[in-house]
């Protein structure tokens, strides 16, 4: 699923898992799909979807409603539910079955020109997916035109500081403690090795 079709997603819609429950075995099981896809992804859409019936939120976009709610003490609830929604979303995006390998050209030049190598780009990712205290997430991100690493904690994305997502790592314990327990640094080698998928940071590249 491409980044502007997240963007535009219909808010009460859960949006299917690109490929089955089973795909992204042995690295992460069909048993933690099942629950992180079905009943941690599932229950912020629902959540959204109660918050916002009969509110000025009710008919927006999720990006609409983060950027509306971003900040805000009074409005958590509802960017916490609909920001976890649109990462979750665009995590399932960024993994595919049989992925890692060498990224599409275009984004390799651009990983080299920011990282120096594919390799640096990925120790880099895997060092700020390890080093998230707690819940969060980390991201490659464009910024300003020059590709990033940054990583965000609980619900936060890039998407509030200005900057375009172009694929992100979970690193929430329900992404990997039924696979690897306490390993997330396993996990995050699993999935930056043999799950990532270049081509879709390529397309939100542009």
């Amino acid at each position: 699923m491409s980044n502007d079709k997240i963007q535009s997603a219909a808010v009460r819609v859960l949006p299917s898992l690109p490929y089955a429950e089973n795909a992204l075995d042995p690295a992460i099981s069909a048993k933690t799909i099942g629950f992180h896809y079905g009943k941690h992804h599932k229950g912020y859409v629902e959540n959204l979807n109660k918050l916002a019936a009969g509110t000025e939120f009710a008919d927006l976009t999720l990006e609409q409603i983060i950027a509306a709610t971003a900040g805000k003490a009074d409005k958590t609830a509802f960017f916490n539910n609909a920001a976890q929604a649109w990462n979750h979303t665009f995590y399932w995006s960024s993994l595919k079955p049989k992925g890692g390998g060498e990224p599409p050209a275009m984004l390799k030049q651009k990983i080299e020109a920011a990282f120096g190598t594919v390799d640096a780009c990925k120790k880099e990712l895997a060092t700020a997916a390890t080093t998230q205290f707690g819940s969060g997430w980390a991201w490659l991100v464009l910024d300003g035109g020059t590709l990033k690493v940054v990583k965000t904690g609980n619900a936060d994305s890039p998407l509030i500081q200005g900057k375009k997502p172009l694929l992100t790592l979970d690193v929430w314990e329900h992404a990997y403690y039924l696979d690897y327990q306490n390993r997330r640094a396993d996990y995050v080698a699993a999935v930056l090795d043999k799950l990532i998928n270049w081509d879709f940071a390529a397309k939100n590249l542009g």
